[in-house]
């Protein structure tokens, strides 16, 4: 129960914020203001689908493609700073949001990637995406402006990765081989 509990922690914390809200919806402004409420979480729900299964189908597919254990010489523990820096240009080459790119990080710890290498990754996609940095910064903030904060922030994810490499919080990816130990 404990293990069930810690998995889906997050699901059951914004199950109860929804029911506790929505609670709120029915008791201050009536049903009919609860109804649209779900019609605009319905809406929501029908615009990130397509991202979610699109993400889901990718991981899917991934883990089928890849065996266990074949990334480890590339983003394996083993594999130092050669493996932060290709987990750093796959991070910033992933296009999409986070419907994409957490479902790809489990499957590439399921596949012998490192704490170090997905912590990598997850910083390198959301700080120097190379698809928010061409679409969002160029055209709103200008090139040189956009240049500066993408060549600060270049070093982050690897220093990111080195620091999760020795922090020493245990870790073990859901669904591997020694998921069921956790």
């Amino acid at each position: 129960m404990l293990r069930l509990l810690r998995r889906h922690s997050s699901l059951l914390i914004i199950l109860s914020i929804g029911l506790v809200s929505g609670s709120l919806v029915w008791v201050l402004h009536g049903p009919e203001a609860f109804r649209r409420a779900l019609g605009v979480a319905w809406g929501v729900f029908l615009t990130v689908l397509p991202a979610l299964l699109a993400g889901l189908l990718l991981a899917g597919s991934l883990k089928q493609l890849i065996p266990p254990g074949a990334l480890a010489k590339w983003m394996g523990a083993e594999s130092g700073t050669r493996g932060l820096l290709v987990a750093t240009l796959c991070g910033m080459a992933m296009p999409g949001g986070p419907m994409a790119a957490f479902p790809l990080v489990l499957v590439l710890a399921q596949a012998g990637a490192d704490r170090g290498a997905l912590i990598a990754f997850i910083v390198a996609w959301a700080l120097n995406g190379f698809q928010r940095v061409l679409v969002w910064e160029v055209p709103l903030l200008g090139a040189d402006f956009a240049l500066l904060r993408f060549l600060c922030g270049l070093p982050l994810s690897v220093i990111a990765g080195a620091v999760a490499r020795r922090l020493p919080i245990a870790w073990v990816p859901p669904g591997s081989a020694a998921g069921g130990r956790a």
